[in-house]
């Protein structure tokens, strides 16, 4: 319990910093949306000038674009980008922290197992994600009711909303299991903006190039919004291929950390 609210102490600066930084990005967005649905059609047309490629990279669908929903996924796109960021900051931190900031000796002579360790530092990171999103959701919600005049099908806006946070739990479990599998990280930050941007422009890649392969890959293509939209619900098999993805992830990441020389200096 020490360590989980030790941790907790210890992500609470970048977790608000984060959290504003999602806020911000869909408070901006939001509030051009009424400028938007006073010339819907002139806004549409200007976007038909553009590349059907460009659009595609941009995740811009000119049928849904001024509708609430349809630009609000648009935006959203930004928001789970962040998201994952953070999240993917989050697991790459907590396991290799020790090391590189020469602690390991005095956590591991501790009277607690690893795995306790591990549970521990895990959780936090998720209450963390948690907190983050419960806001954001919450601040999303305000917003979009603030500048739409009209009712919207909320069962999909949550459903949509919710997908950062399960993107999120995918890159704090891939982030754990590179921070217990690479020797020593010197730099979280630069591992974690080039795993999520390399998944970003994967998931660019696949819009363009019409591969549906390329949907197995990257984490940001498994919650289509315009599927979500038409059936209030997600695509099952991507559901299924995240948990197991997060269960064989996060498993591995306990048997390496249980059994590995970690190094005080």
């Amino acid at each position: 319990m020490n360590i989980f609210l030790h941790e907790l102490k210890a992500n609470r600066k970048s977790t608000i910093i984060w959290t504003l930084s999602l806020v911000a990005v869909v408070i901006f967005f939001m509030a051009l949306f009424p400028s938007i649905t006073k010339d819907a059609e002139g806004f549409k047309k200007v976007l038909e000038n553009y590349p059907e490629g460009v659009r595609k990279v941009l995740g811009v669908s000119i049928n849904s674009i001024t509708s609430l929903l349809g630009f609000y996924s648009y935006v959203f796109t930004y928001v789970v980008l962040c998201g994952a960021i953070q999240a993917m900051n989050l697991g790459t931190s907590i396991l290799s922290k020790e090391v590189r900031e020469k602690t390991a000796d005095f956590l591991l002579t501790k009277p607690i197992t690893r795995v306790q360790i591990v549970t521990a530092k895990l959780l936090s990171a998720f209450t963390s994600l948690v907190l983050s999103n419960v806001v954001f959701i919450a601040a999303a919600i305000i917003t979009v009711k603030a500048v739409s005049g009209k009712t919207f099908d909320m069962t999909a806006f949550l459903l949509i909303s919710l997908t950062a946070f399960w993107v999120e739990c995918l890159f704090l479990a891939l982030g754990i299991l590179i921070s217990v599998t690479l020797p020593k990280i010197k730099s979280v930050l630069s591992v974690s903006l080039g795993t999520v941007f390399g998944f970003f422009v994967l998931n660019m890649l696949g819009s363009v190039i019409g591969e549906k392969a390329i949907r197995y890959v990257t984490p940001f293509k498994y919650y289509d919004t315009t599927y979500i939209m038409k059936h209030n619900s997600y695509e099952t098999t991507y559901v299924i291929i995240e948990i197991l993805f997060i269960m064989a992830a996060v498993t591995v990441s306990y048997l390496i950390y249980s059994k590995k020389d970690i190094h005080a200096v």
